[in-house]
């Protein structure tokens, strides 16, 4: 039986990780490495036979969306595009958003567009991109591949029109788009300049975490309390300086002769005691989502009482969006009270707009008995108005 030679590999390759079909132009070049009196031209011979080897081994490309990112780099890899076609990615994560590739080519230009996915929803708070990246057009395979690259964009604020680059000539082969980001930066609301996701973004919000983590600990552990919260049922050990920061209400409790400063003692005699802790979760970062919808008409007195902006409006859009017949007149009475408008709006809306008025009549009589004048008079206008409009 003929022996064969074991040659190591110079480039500390495995077999393993050379596709099978080109491990016999490999072995080539590995000999022709160890036998050092090879040709320069015979060495570059081999090496172009591996790359054109790896490259057969892919076989054809997949005429999928699918795009292989990491964290700044993302390739698409795109069959023959035929003219007058148009092809767009599937979804590929970087940074805060998800992008989408597309390309487009007609008889003359072929087009890409890089964008990101962006939310009308009032919900989603992420802003828009500002984005530094390299766009290349890698066409066909090594050893014969051409690159077009495109001159590079800096600092470009992507809105939902995204940025296209049309390349003048068409495109007839198989290739790869490939992105580049060198940056990405938010605005900052407050007018400064843009930070960079993968700076300062990262490293404030470590910072907010571990300052959140912090404050829970101070509540749950009761570190160095300096207050005595009673509810109804019961009472809470917490801190002054953080209740002060959070409440101007609390803050003047605090910094006048008034008893709660004297005895070291608040009184909230209207919640429970499982409800003030759901509050005071939320004072320290550490109200969790089954506390909020238990205790959220609670938590939106005690905002309102304690001047508590946010929670009050966290409540407000919280109680949108579950109204039904059953809560629908609380709701409204709620909302007359909290000076909550959309809430009132939402209630009305849902009860002359959708005609439910008719359908719970009972219980409108009842409501109708106690009623605020105000609140009658814009349920008779609102039923007015839907007659006069039939």
């Amino acid at each position: 039986m003929e022996s064969r030679r074991y040659f190591p590999c110079p480039l500390g390759i495995s077999k393993e990780q050379i596709a099978t079909a080109a491990y016999p132009a490999f072995l080539r070049l590995c000999f022709t490495l160890h036998q050092g009196a090879g040709e320069a031209l015979g060495l570059l011979g081999c090496v172009n036979e591996v790359v054109a080897a790896v490259a057969a081994s892919w076989g054809p490309m997949s005429d999928g969306a699918r795009v292989e990112a990491a964290p700044r780099l993302a390739q698409w890899r795109v069959d023959v595009l035929p003219c007058y076609t148009y092809r767009k990615s599937e979804p590929f994560r970087i940074g805060l958003w998800n992008w989408y590739l597309s390309v487009e080519r007609n008889n003359k230009q072929t087009c890409v567009k890089v964008f990101a996915e962006l939310s009308n929803s009032a919900k989603n708070t992420t802003p828009a991109p500002i984005a530094s990246f390299v766009t290349k057009l890698l066409i066909s395979f090594p050893p014969n591949q051409k690159t077009i690259v495109h001159p590079g964009i800096f600092d470009k604020p992507l809105k939902h029109d995204g940025f296209v680059w049309a390349i003048d000539s068409t495109v007839t082969g198989r290739f790869v788009i490939e992105i580049e980001f060198l940056d990405l930066k938010i605005a900052d609301p407050s007018g400064g300049e843009p930070a960079s996701i993968w700076a300062s973004h990262q490293i404030k919000q470590s910072s907010d975490n571990t300052a959140l983590s912090s404050l829970a600990r101070m509540l749950q552990e009761g570190i160095l309390t300096d207050i005595t919260i009673n509810a109804t049922d019961g009472s809470i050990r917490a801190h002054r300086a953080i209740l002060a920061s959070r409440s101007p209400v609390f803050r003047s409790m605090f910094s006048h002769d008034l008893k709660e400063k004297e005895l070291s003692t608040v009184d909230i005699s209207d919640m429970s005691l499982e409800a003030c802790q759901a509050f005071l979760n939320y004072i320290y970062g550490d109200l969790r989502s089954e506390e909020f919808l238990t205790h959220r008409l609670a938590l939106l007195r005690a905002a309102d009482k304690y001047d508590i902006s946010d929670l009050k409006e966290v409540c407000h859009e919280s109680l949108l969006e579950d109204i039904d017949t059953k809560n629908v007149l609380e709701r409204l009475q709620t909302a007359h009270l909290y000076r909550l408008p959309k809430l009132k709006e939402g209630c009305l809306r849902f009860l002359v707009d959708f005609r439910k008025v008719y359908e719970m009549q009972d219980d409108v009589k009842v409501f109708l008995q106690t009623a605020d004048r105000d609140i009658i008079a814009e349920i008779f206008q609102g039923v007015l108005a839907t007659w006069n409009g039939r």
